[in-house]
């Protein structure tokens, strides 16, 4: 009987493992499954520029389907994992409908979400940057923040519109607030009564300085290019608790906003930490060097929600770079074990860490040892990233709308096609009774 394989999770851990899998294993060797509650797959890096208007949300996702040959693919959420009887209790999202997957082969990468860290006030009142319907509620939010303030006379309120306060100074932080200075720059001349030095944008970072995971010299870099821009950076700043009317922060200075995009942490899947195995970083799933969960033959572990041991010591990063190659190395381990072979240990050197900062401008390190800046570091991201996008078609759409950026302004609409009132108001021009959604639909 073919080996029964499931893998829970469709980012870039997941299905760069489903891929490898597909081209090692025979039909008669193994049964693909896989999991995951979108049908389509997030090239997270570019996510930023679709905060902004930069790229088209569509332009930066890629069907499932499309990406897999052999694997079945089931649209649905997990809703528990029997490690004990080798079982998967699956909910379809649409339908709701639970099913239950049998496997001989488990691998978990449910990926990561937003941690605020149960800061008060936070989780109400913050807007998160993790995902791609994030980024387009917050390009409508910010263009509707314009709107107000622009038929706004009372200073302390129109201060408070014009105030965007990012929190968290590593890649996605710095990279949004970057964008934004981008957004204000193209789409102000269209709000004649807002002044540009009124818009005043900050960066939050508790610790010394931005981008912590890169080498020395980056983050510092990055501050001043900011700076430049006029980001307002504040460093060593830890956030107290978030209210209706703006941001606190340990020592009682207090940011009054109508705007806080939070990117400082991220935790593992829900359905990770309500295992009892999950006690590594962050309630994530400590694995071996092979990405194997130890006292769970069959079980295996990559990407954000994963410990997987690095050979210099601690953990290898959750970052998008390690994944894509976590998973194909996964796969060779799986395929070992299958037919019987020695598993290897996962090794990977890190070929660099790179952010833009907008208003072509950038940072790259390089194997740890080499700093570019400036304008060729853009490029370099850029290119780079481009080249990795899933898809020609996706790499073309995406180098259009590039392109067209620099001829002409950015998009001001702001779409309500996802809010409640948009959906009643459709209803009643079209002469149909409103039915009041269902909680979960409301969520």
């Amino acid at each position: 009987m073919p080996a029964r394989i499931v893998i829970l999770g469709g980012g870039f851990a997941g299905l760069a493992t489903a891929r490898e899998l597909e081209r090692l294993l025979r039909p008669s060797e193994a049964e693909l499954t896989l999991v995951s509650r979108e049908n389509f797959s997030v090239f997270t890096p570019m996510l930023p520029e679709v905060s902004s208007g930069n790229l088209e949300s569509r332009h930066i996702v890629t069907p499932v389907r499309a990406q897999l040959r052999r694997t079945q693919f089931v649209l649905g959420e997990v809703d528990a994992i029997d490690l004990e009887q080798k079982r998967v209790a699956v909910r379809h999202v649409i339908l709701g409908t639970r099913r239950t997957y049998e496997y001989d082969q488990l691998v978990l990468a449910l990926g990561a979400v937003t941690s605020t860290f149960d800061l008060p006030g936070v989780a109400e009142h913050a807007l998160p940057l993790k995902t791609l319907d994030d980024a387009d509620r917050l390009r409508n939010h910010v263009i509707a923040m314009l709107e107000l303030a622009d038929v706004t006379a009372d200073p302390a309120q129109r201060q408070r519109l014009l105030r965007f306060v990012f929190v968290g100074g590593g890649f996605t932080g710095v990279e949004a607030a970057g964008e934004m200075v981008d957004l204000f720059r193209s789409t102000l001349r269209f709000y004649r009564s807002i002044a540009p030095h009124e818009v005043e944008i900050y960066l939050v970072e508790g610790g010394k300085k931005l981008l912590p995971e890169l080498q020395a010299g980056m983050g510092e870099y990055s501050a001043r290019a900011l700076g430049r821009r006029g980001v307002r950076v504040l460093l060593e700043s830890m956030v107290a608790e978030a209210d209706h009317d703006g941001l606190t922060l340990k020592g009682g200075r207090h940011l009054s906003t109508a705007t806080l995009v939070w990117s400082a942490g991220v935790r593992p899947s829900p359905s990770i930490a309500a295992l009892s195995i999950a006690s590594g970083r962050g309630r994530s799933i400590p694995t071996s060097a092979d990405m194997s969960v130890p006292g769970y033959p069959g079980l295996w572990a990559l990407g954000d929600c994963a410990s997987i041991p690095a050979p210099a010591g601690g953990t290898y990063p959750p970052t998008a770079q390690h994944a894509l190659r976590e998973g194909p190395w996964l796969a060779h381990n799986i395929a070992a074990t299958l037919r019987g072979s020695a598993t290897k240990t996962f090794r990977y050197d890190a070929l660099g860490m790179m952010a833009s900062l907008g208003g072509r401008r950038g940072v790259a390190g390089l194997r740890g040892r080499f700093l570019l800046t400036g304008f060729l570091a853009w490029m370099l991201w850029r290119t780079y990233y481009l080249l990795r996008l899933p898809g020609l078609d996706r790499r073309v759409r995406v180098a259009l709308d590039w392109t067209l950026g620099l001829l002409f302004p950015r998009d001001i609409s702001e779409l309500r096609v996802y809010t409640e009132s948009a959906r009643l108001h459709s209803l009643l021009e079209a002469g149909l009774k409103p039915v009041r959604a269902a909680p979960e639909e409301e969520a």
